[in-house]
């Protein structure tokens, strides 16, 4: 048998890398299927109108307006915020994860309630979404909710060896220099916060209502009713919806308050609730839920192996999704337009066409 040429070997192996870097080149510089489209995630499309009605939703009425170069800026990461979700959410239907429309509605009451329905029209008016949209976006988190929770949070296993390694290795963290005070309010102002809600939309209007308010939950209060309840229904504060919890606070976090104030707060047992105390725009509640003397935490301590745990759950968890995406994301066959569209322009806005 004869062999081709070394001469010839050459120019077919030249030909091929040529073939080659032609090939990649085309791919690279793949044409948009249309001028707005901005982005195709397996075959799916991502349209400059989706991309600008997300980026609505995240703009606040109240703020100056931003620059070009930040708009774009912030458009390019809502659009990869768009992609990986297109991902995810193709992952959930294959899956049979899809989220189910009762799950959907029930999602959609719980959102609504917070607000009056004056209020929630506004929100939908300034988001420039409607309710189709909003339940849209509703069904595709709570997919992927779901598809995480089986992929990532199912498999976080934290152990008690693992919490107590963190102890042993982080003893300092757990050395209280002084008294620790775990505290929850009720806030009553006669200032309504439109951007503050509660589980009833209650909020006083006028001094006059804040006052009655107040009244009507120290009753409530004195006949038994639980304080975290009441604070989620009624507390006109952004702690309302965690029951008015405010963690763990230094005695010395109190010497610069209203003197009234710290003592009432210092003077509480633990369990015990304040009477309501007036202040320049309204009222508070205050509940002392347990008092910690300064020293070293015991790993023993059930409040510690619980926050190490979450604290090791939540890191765990957040290792996992990155990696989960990134794994996702390269299986993917993703193209940004927008991107190649920003690099050929300098860096301007795609104009509108």
């Amino acid at each position: 048998m004869k062999f081709p040429s070394k001469s010839y070997r050459l120019s077919l192996a030249a030909l091929a890398a040529a073939a080659l870097l032609f090939s990649l080149a085309g791919c690279k510089h793949e044409s948009a299927p249309g001028p707005d489209v901005w982005a195709v995630v397996n075959g799916k499309e991502i349209t400059r109108a989706d991309v600008d009605k997300a980026y609505r939703s995240t703009l606040n009425p109240e703020a100056p307006p931003r620059s070009q170069d930040e708009s774009l800026s912030l458009k390019l990461n809502v659009l990869d915020q768009l992609v990986n979700t297109e991902i995810l959410l193709e992952r959930a239907t294959k899956m049979n994860l899809t989220a189910s429309d009762a799950e959907v509605e029930d999602k959609f009451t719980e959102s609504k309630s917070r607000y009056t329905e004056d209020e929630f029209q506004r929100k939908l008016q300034d988001a420039g979404i409607t309710v189709d949209d909003l339940k849209s976006d509703i069904r595709k988190q709570l997919s992927i909710q779901k598809l995480l929770n089986r992929e990532v949070v199912a498999k976080i296993s934290i152990t008690d060896q693992d919490i107590s390694d963190y102890y042993n290795k982080n003893r300092a963290q757990f050395d209280v220099t002084e008294p620790q005070l775990h505290l929850a309010r009720i806030v009553i102002t006669s200032k309504p916060d439109p951007s503050v809600h509660n589980r009833k939309n209650d909020k006083a209007q006028n001094e006059t209502e804040a006052g009655r308010k107040a009244a009507m939950i120290e009753q409530k209060l004195a006949a038994g009713a639980d304080f975290t309840q009441l604070a989620m229904d009624y507390s006109e504060d952004s702690s309302s919806s965690s029951g008015g919890d405010l963690g763990f606070q230094a005695e010395s976090d109190f010497n610069k308050s209203d003197p009234v104030l710290k003592k009432i707060v210092l003077s509480l047992k633990s369990g015990e609730v304040s009477h309501a105390i007036a202040f320049r725009d309204g009222y508070i509640i205050l509940k002392l839920i347990a008092r910690e003397s300064a020293g070293q935490r015991q790993l023993s301590d059930p409040q510690v192996q619980e926050g190490i745990r979450d604290m090791l759950r939540n890191r765990k968890e957040q290792l996992l999704r990155t990696a989960y995406l990134t794994e996702a994301r390269d299986e993917a066959r993703v193209m940004n337009y927008l991107s190649r569209q920003i690099i050929e322009s300098s860096g301007k806005l795609p104009a509108e066409q």
